[in-house]
Formats: structure tokens, C-alpha cells, sequence
């Protein structure tokens, strides 16, 4: 009988929590929402299954959790305490981008400039919240909507805080199509919601290679800081464009991609464990994440309208792609491009809408690469 009670006090029901239980309906809840929903499966199910295992209670000491040093949880959670995995994703994203759109036009890399003041518009109300300028700056990534930045910046500055700041960011990342067109139409006329953009001229190739070469040099120069994302999605863009290392590119596109975002939302899920997460700073982080994902894509539709007040009629931009400068990459573009539809079946807006939508993930990481340098 003592043999028993030695192992029961081993098992998780000797160590289960209502905090612990209440995670695991949390991750649950992501896993129905990624496979019956279909909200970004890709993620919410490697961070749902992910915040299950981090709930398992254990008895201490077994080296099995994800924060217990030696563990293998723990050796893979490296990647994401030193921003391997978002810098490796940004490679993937680099060889998936075509950045096309923006050569051809750009003035479309503006909306993705705009549409980072919900990220320094999260910073001020982080402050003012209470939370430290590290903090702060790492919450108000999420106003990017972009998953590897906000990960790369929170280890950076917020260590204690990845778990909810990672899961914010991916969760919006997932929901951008219920919120977003709410405000696209409020914010838009039915006159400038069937506006027709020029069509994009034909990009040269040897554009298309100079351009990651450019970006890099244009981007760290300027912000040193961002090298890490940066210096990735641009090289990842070249072994794209280049035509003479297709191998590396569909190697970086499909399986480094793939290992990594399995492992960076197991890891992140995990981390999310009860006692460390449910807590005020976790909801105040959601709230403030949803705030600023706000404010991002109402200050990219309202740019444009403001854009086009200064623009020839043949030249304006359709102001539903506004949207799209939020770097939920290529999620907010489709949504430009189903909700014009709606409105035109024959103005078709995604080649506009991955311009700003491109711009917007080098636009966060340049913002993440600031708030690094002022914070670190």
C-alpha cells in the first residue's frame, strides 16, 4: 500500500490544478477551432496539443517539463529562447514571397508602414497598463499579427512572457478573418470598395534578384538589429528568385519550414503552462494584442483613403487591401480579396494586397529591430 500511495503521489492526478484543467480546455479549445474550424491548423494545432503536455502535471524534479533544465522539452524550447526557429521560418517565408507587387508599385510599401502603429499604439497602452518599456515593446509586436517576430522579440526583451505573447500572436493570426472585414466595410464606401487598381507591370528577373539583395542592404544597414529575420527572409527570397538554387528553396518552403513550426508551437504551447499563465498579465496581454491588431488594419484602410486623396483616379488603390498591411501573411491579402469580390466578382485584389502584405512582415520586423535596439 505505501508502494501505491508512492505512485499515485507520482501520477498527474496527485498534481492536477484547476488552473492545469482549465489550460487543457484552453488547448482544446485551439484544437477545435484549427479542425473543425479550419482557423490556421498549421499552428493552432501543434500550440494546442503543445498546451496540453504542458499541463500534464508531474511531481518536480523528473526532468520532463518544458522549463525544467535538461529535459528534452526543455533542449527544444532553446529555439525558441534564442530566436532559432523565427529565424528559420523567416527563411521559409523568404522562399514563399513574391515580392513583385511591391517593385511593380511601390507605394504599396507604405500601407505596410502604416499599418505598424498598432504596434507602437500596444506599446503606449502597455505603459501605461504597468508593464515595463521591455515588456511593453515586446506586447506591442503583436499588433504585426506576425507569430515568429513577436516570439523573436518577447525572448529578446520579455522572456517570462513568450508563452502569452506567442499564443496572442498566433491566435489573432488565425482570427484576422472574423474581425477584419468588419472593419474593411465600415471604414470603406461602396464607391471605393469597386475601385479597380492599374494592372502590375511584368517584373523583370533581374529585378526580382536585386531586390532581396537591396532590402537587405537598405533594412540593416538602417536597423542592425533586425539582421537576424531579415537578413533570413531576404536570403530565403534569393533562393527563390535566383533559379539556380530551386533545391535549397523547396527544401527551406516545405520541410525546414514544416519541422519548425511543429516545434515552435509544441514548445510555445507547453511553456504556457497554468501557474505562469493564468494570470492578469496574460489577459491584459490578449486584450492588448486584439487592440492593436485593431488599430493596425483601421490605420492601413484609412491610410489609403487618405492616400488617395493626393492620387489621379487612374492611380488610386482599392482602400480594402488597406487590410492587408497586417503581416498575417498571406491571410490578410485573401481577405482583401474575398471582400472585394463581394462587392465585384470581376476586381480581383490578392496581387495587389500581398504588396502590403509583404511590406508588412519586413515593416515588423524593422519595428521589432527598433524597440530591440532602444530596449535590450
Amino acid at each position: 500500500m505505501g508502494q501505491l500511495g508512492q505512485f499515485f503521489q507520482y501520477t498527474a492526478f496527485a498534481n492536477l490544478t484547476i488552473g492545469n484543467i482549465l489550460m487543457i480546455l484552453v488547448g482544446v479549445c485551439l484544437i477545435y477551432l484549427a479542425i473543425v474550424r479550419e482557423y490556421e491548423p498549421m499552428l493552432l494545432v501543434p500550440i494546442g496539443f503543445g498546451i496540453l503536455i504542458g499541463n500534464i502535471a508531474f511531481h518536480p524534479g523528473l526532468q520532463i517539463g518544458v522549463m525544467e533544465s535538461g529535459s528534452v522539452l526543455n533542449y527544444l524550447y532553446l529555439g525558441v529562447l534564442h530566436g532559432i526557429y523565427p529565424s528559420l521560418i523567416f527563411l521559409g517565408i523568404g522562399t514563399m514571397t513574391d515580392f513583385s507587387a511591391i517593385i511593380s508599385n511601390p507605394k504599396l510599401i507604405l500601407i505596410g508602414i502604416a499599418t505598424q502603429l498598432g504596434i507602437f499604439s500596444a506599446y503606449l497602452f502597455a505603459i501605461h497598463l504597468g508593464f515595463t518599456p521591455s515588456e511593453a515593446g515586446a506586447i506591442g509586436i503583436i499588433g504585426g499579427a506576425d507569430g515568429p517576430t513577436a516570439i523573436f522579440l518577447s525572448s529578446r526583451l520579455a522572456p517570462d512572457l513568450i508563452a502569452a505573447i506567442a499564443i496572442s500572436a498566433y491566435t489573432y493570426m488565425a482570427l484576422v478573418p472574423l474581425f477584419q472585414p468588419t472593419f474593411m466595410k465600415l471604414l470603406t464606401t461602396g464607391k471605393e470598395r469597386v475601385i479597380r487598381m492599374k494592372p502590375l507591370r511584368t517584373v523583370s528577373q533581374r529585378e526580382k534578384i536585386l531586390f532581396p539583395i537591396a532590402g537587405l542592404l537598405l533594412t540593416c544597414l538602417l536597423v542592425p538589429a533586425a539582421l537576424p529575420l531579415l537578413g533570413m527572409l531576404f536570403f530565403g527570397n534569393l533562393l527563390k528568385e535566383s533559379n539556380v538554387t530551386k533545391r535549397l528553396a523547396e527544401t527551406a518552403k516545405g520541410a525546414i519550414i514544416d519541422i519548425v513550426t511543429i516545434l515552435i508551437g509544441l514548445t510555445v504551447g507547453a511553456s504556457a503552462h497554468a501557474a505562469t499563465f493564468l494570470t492578469v498579465k496574460s489577459l491584459s496581454i490578449f486584450v492588448l494584442g486584439l487592440v492593436s491588431i485593431v488599430i493596425a488594419t483601421v490605420g492601413g484602410v484609412l491610410f489609403v483613403k487618405i492616400m488617395n486623396l493626393f492620387l489621379k483616379e487612374e492611380d488610386k488603390i482599392n482602400p480594402l487591401i488597406g487590410n492587408a498591411g497586417v503581416a498575417a501573411i498571406p491571410g490578410s491579402a485573401r481577405i482583401s480579396q474575398v471582400i472585394g469580390l463581394k462587392y465585384d466578382k470581376t476586381n480581383h485584389l490578392l496581387m495587389h494586397a500581398v504588396g502590403p502584405s509583404a511590406a508588412g512582415v519586413i515593416g515588423s520586423a524593422i519595428a521589432a529591430g527598433i524597440l530591440l535596439s532602444f530596449m535590450f
